[in-house]
């Protein structure tokens, strides 16, 4: 690119859908992103437009930034769950469609961005959102994020670039995540804290 987006053009990118990146705007201004390689026209019908991994760094970088442990929700938008929120969801039958919604958008992701349509392994979407892309995941396979009572999953980021740390109240529920992970197309190991003596996994994007 030579130069960089418009204002309008960056509108555009910010309003993209926070799981898919499918854009809305007129036809001058997804033509004028495709051109630019921020952007994509889907080959099959309805030929939506969608952020390219290019495109997501842009939205990234003028997005503020946000806590990664413990991103919090906004009106209207899905957040996945990481587990410590002092409050449930007001409606279960709700956002089990949601959930189901937000992993079916993610499984569209991976067709549309991997190398060959691949769905078995993470998008760049998700390597750049590693919490709330292993909280999805687990959320949707039914696992229990954490409430105040302790007792479901936790994912919290790490000091190493593409890995987060998982807890679970027991080894059976932690070995439980780490089964549906690897499914997802994570790699995962468990590891003891040195102080604690907490079990935990430490898991990353699988890239192959």
């Amino acid at each position: 690119m030579s130069r960089a987006p418009s204002a309008a053009q960056r509108r555009v990118i910010e309003g993209a859908d926070e799981v898919t990146g499918r854009l809305r705007g007129t036809e001058a201004q997804l033509a004028a992103l495709v051109k630019r390689g921020l952007a994509f026209r889907h080959p099959r019908p309805p030929h939506d437009h969608f952020l390219t991994p290019a495109g997501h760094r842009i939205r990234e970088a003028e997005s503020v930034p946000e806590a990664p442990e413990e991103p919090a929700p906004s009106a209207g938008v899905f957040a996945a769950r990481v587990g410590g929120e002092e409050e449930a969801p007001a409606s279960e039958a709700a956002r089990l469609r949601e959930v189901h919604s937000a992993w079916q958008g993610l499984l569209e992701l991976r067709r549309m961005t991997n190398p060959g349509g691949a769905t078995d392994r993470p998008c760049g979407w998700e390597r750049t959102h590693l919490v709330r892309a292993a909280a999805l995941t687990l959320e949707a396979a039914g696992h229990r994020p954490s409430g105040p009572d302790g007792e479901g999953y936790r994912v919290r980021a790490t000091p190493q670039p593409e890995a987060v740390a998982v807890y679970a109240p027991d080894e059976e529920r932690l070995r439980a995540c780490a089964a549906t992970l690897e499914r997802a197309g994570w790699q995962t190991g468990e590891y003891t804290e040195p102080r604690t003596r907490v079990r935990y996994l430490l898991a990353s994007p699988r890239r192959v």
